[in-house]
């Protein structure tokens, strides 16, 4: 518990930028309006948008709250808060099925851009399923960077898991090709690839993730795939973007938002789940390895309206 609340902390104190822009401009909203008109709703609509929750979910929010606020015959614009903060957790909801690579025989993809936190994201991985009784293989398939496998080789040592791969140069999907055959011999429950992630050059990492894909399908059929992209979440309306363009290049399930601990965009968590239609299942909130931790939407819109009294319950 400790743990979990030390980590709502820090989530708090990484929404801070989103949260003063978005709740100093709500309160404003619902203290400044007597009645529940058209402005009112579009004042409510520009603030969200601006903490960059983006055109899609704020237009999903808003259309929620106007239905709650019919339904149950609403009047005043300061008992709508509750139901704005419920409509925003409603639009974040992950569902049972999001971690069904923790339960059966599976291989995660981890892909991302240099610099976002995904060796790390993989290394933290690794530990928390290690932790959980898992037998996990690491498959260091980020072959591009030089600094990548040794990285990674400290991870796996720090988990206590085992490591394929890491050489620079070498061919990524022969890496997972090794790894797939030694999660098989192991009799391994996780295999996690950390690949490489170059948009810059879409074409070569579109053929890559393919190639890799094949070996997958050919290799390990029987494995569950779970592809999760690696974004940084203080780059805002970039990491939008470049989940848009990995969405066009991988099948990807789920979605990793590092850096939450810094001047984090926090309503991109909600913006990317929802124009996009994939969950964001994890959040990073520092270097530790407890600092990665499954996405809880009532906790994260909790620390985005900074709840008095319900960090609690956490």
């Amino acid at each position: 518990m400790a743990e979990k609340k030390g980590f709502f902390k820090r989530l708090v104190e990484g929404l801070t930028k989103t949260r003063d822009h978005i709740t100093a401009g709500i309160d404003a909203v619902f203290s400044g309006f007597s009645k529940i008109d058209d402005d009112f709703y579009e004042e409510i609509e520009e603030i969200l948008v601006m903490g960059d929750l983006g055109m899609k979910a704020t237009g999903a929010i808003i259309e929620n709250l106007k239905l709650k606020v019919k339904e149950q015959h609403i009047k005043d614009p300061a008992a709508c808060k509750e139901l704005l903060i419920s409509s925003i957790k409603e639009q974040m909801e992950v569902g049972e099925t999001a971690y069904r690579f923790e339960e059966e025989q599976s291989v995660v993809l981890v892909i991302g851009v240099n610099g976002v936190g995904k060796t790390t994201t993989v290394g933290k991985l690794a530990g928390k399923l290690k932790a959980q009784g898992r037998k996990v293989v690491l498959g260091a398939a980020d072959t591009f960077r030089a600094a990548a496998g040794g990285q990674l080789a400290e991870w796996a040592n720090r988990a206590g898991v085992e490591m394929i791969g890491g050489q620079e140069g070498a061919d990524p999907a022969s890496v997972v090709y090794d790894a797939v055959a030694a999660a098989k011999a192991r009799n391994a429950d996780v295999l996690l690839c950390d690949t490489a992630g170059r948009l810059h050059n879409k074409k070569n990492l579109m053929e890559e993730l393919k190639k890799i894909n094949r070996i997958l399908e050919r290799e390990y059929a029987q494995a569950y795939r779970e592809t999760l992209v690696v974004l940084d979440a203080t780059t805002g309306q970039n990491a939008l973007n470049q989940a848009k363009q990995f969405a066009e290049v991988a099948d990807l399930t789920g979605i990793v938002l590092t850096k939450m601990d810094g001047t984090a965009k926090g309503g991109i968590a909600v913006a990317i789940q929802s124009e996009l239609g994939i969950p964001v299942k994890y959040i990073g909130v520092g270097e530790s390895i407890d600092d990665l931790q499954k996405f809880d939407a009532g906790e994260f819109v909790n620390a985005l309206f900074h709840k008095a009294g319900e960090e609690e319950m956490g």
